[in-house]
């Protein structure tokens, strides 16, 4: 069983940056894809970016290209997202996913097996 907890949420005004982090727990974490969601209030879950397991394919949300880089420490068992120049569209609870099948996050969809609790990032305008 594989347990997620993101940390690294705050309050940042338009422009600014944050550090996401999700500290996984668990076997297989070294075998297993990534990814970052978001959802604001009242929206649907949405893609951010993800990552394989050996870090060397990406995947980002088009409007985050450029701002947000993903990477991951398999020795630490920790994935990053790293967000800069933050707008106030970002704001939304940040959920880090994990799943052994890498074509899962491909799709794009909230369907990963394994999910953090989330943490609030909100960009004041």
């Amino acid at each position: 069983q594989v347990q997620l907890v993101e940390s690294g949420g705050g309050l940042v005004q338009t422009g600014g940056s944050l550090r996401l982090s999700c500290a996984a727990s668990g076997p297989g974490f070294g075998s297993f894809a990534m990814g970052w969601f978001r959802q604001a209030p009242g929206k649907e879950r949405e893609f951010v970016a993800a990552i394989s397991w050996s870090g060397q394919t990406n995947y980002y949300l088009d409007s985050v290209k450029g701002r947000f880089t993903i990477s991951r420490d398999n020795s630490l068992n920790t994935m990053y997202l790293q967000m800069t120049n933050l707008k106030p569209e970002d704001t939304a609870v940040y959920y880090c996913a994990a799943d052994p099948r890498l074509w899962v996050f491909e799709t794009r969809k909230p369907i990963s097996e394994y999910w953090g609790q989330g943490t609030q990032v909100t960009v004041s305008s």
